[in-house]
């Protein structure tokens, strides 16, 4: 027979303040309703306004012209901007996470050089031109490059500090390999300009449906790292004590980070800062705990990606500014001040 608790109880336990896993999951609700809204943003803001209104007639009841402008225009781009952030900033938390370093972004191990580096290539030498053509070269690219830092690194042995000074030299020797062929080349420079910068542009069903599987793929596989990677921030002592296997966790962390940035460089060019700035900024309030920072990352990376689209559709209307200059320019402020407040921490 169940009794029920006594009044006093009861009034205790209303009035008792949340506990933080509410309100975190409070806040992850939260930013999903954000996420949406500027989603609907994306898709109403461009060189014809549209209404709430008329993007739900178009997305759902007009076949006519807003269902031209919504469907046939940007509704691709904005669920490609929501791949690629979703994808960078969890790349960006990763890597965070496996380097021990707070500030590291996905460029840090080179991948987005090996991308841009492949498809020059292709474009320079192949004679690739189609984004549906050169976005398996951007993504071979990418892959190679994660391999090669991997065994450089140390492989079994790789530490932290060995995967980014290995990455910091691989992408250096690749841009410069880079700007060479674009400088000495005019043909691949017109063809590179816009994605070398960072665009969604060029969004089409087809590059969506090519780069969903990989942007899944490696979201699945970032979110199992959660616990084994929190392990690992103890030290690597203390990690194998608790059970993780370290050199299994970090091949697989890489391997996370190496699909997730090499489908996102693929398809929108190298994108810089989002996967510093937000999981960073989703740390401030979530604590250091894995398990609630990489599905922050998830929704919020989108929101600063397509809030960077839309900021670049209005100030150059009716041209814009290319996504990857804004996150550029909002990214750049953002990293030296996070720079010098962890010198005057330490000091």
């Amino acid at each position: 027979m169940l009794v029920d608790s006594p009044p006093e109880e009861r009034a205790a336990r209303a009035a008792a303040p949340p506990t933080r896993r509410g309100v975190r999951a409070a806040g992850l609700v939260l930013s999903a309703a954000i996420l949406v809204l500027v989603a609907l943003a994306s898709i109403a803001v461009g060189a014809k306004e549209l209404s709430v209104a008329q993007v739900w007639h178009g997305l759902f009841q007009d076949a006519g012209t807003y269902g031209d402008v919504v469907v046939g225009e940007r509704l691709s781009r904005t669920l490609l901007g929501l791949l690629a952030g979703a994808a960078l900033g969890l790349a960006g938390a990763v890597l965070q996470a496996l380097t021990r370093n707070p500030l590291a972004d996905p460029g840090v191990l080179g991948i987005n050089a090996g991308a841009s580096a492949a498809v020059v290539t292709a474009i320079t030498f192949l004679n690739v031109t189609s984004l549906s053509g050169y976005v398996w070269f951007a993504f071979l690219g990418a892959a190679v490059v994660g391999a090669l830092v991997w065994f450089l690194g140390g492989s079994r042995s790789a530490t932290p500090v060995r995967l980014a000074l290995a990455g910091t030299a691989i992408g250096a020797a690749l841009y410069g390999y880079v700007q060479a062929v674009m400088i000495t080349n005019g043909a691949a420079l017109g063809k590179m300009r816009f994605w070398t910068v960072g665009s969604l542009a060029s969004a089409t069903d087809e590059t969506i449906v090519q780069v969903l599987p990989f942007c899944l793929a490696g979201t699945v596989l970032a979110l199992l790292l959660a616990r084994p990677l929190n392990a690992m921030a103890m030290g690597d002592d203390t990690a194998r004590a608790l059970g993780a296997h370290l050199t299994r966790t970090r091949a697989l962390a890489m391997l996370a980070a190496t699909v997730l940035c090499g489908a996102a460089t693929a398809a929108c060019g190298p994108i810089v800062f989002v996967g510093l700035m937000v999981p960073h900024v989703v740390r401030s309030f979530t604590g250091p705990d894995l398990r609630w920072i990489l599905p922050y990352a998830t929704v919020l990376s989108p929101v600063l990606l397509l809030g960077s689209d839309v900021i670049g559709r209005i100030v150059a209307r009716p041209a814009e500014v290319q996504v990857g200059v804004v996150t550029a320019l909002i990214g750049g402020p953002v990293f030296i001040y996070l720079v010098r407040r962890r010198r005057t921490t330490q000091l």
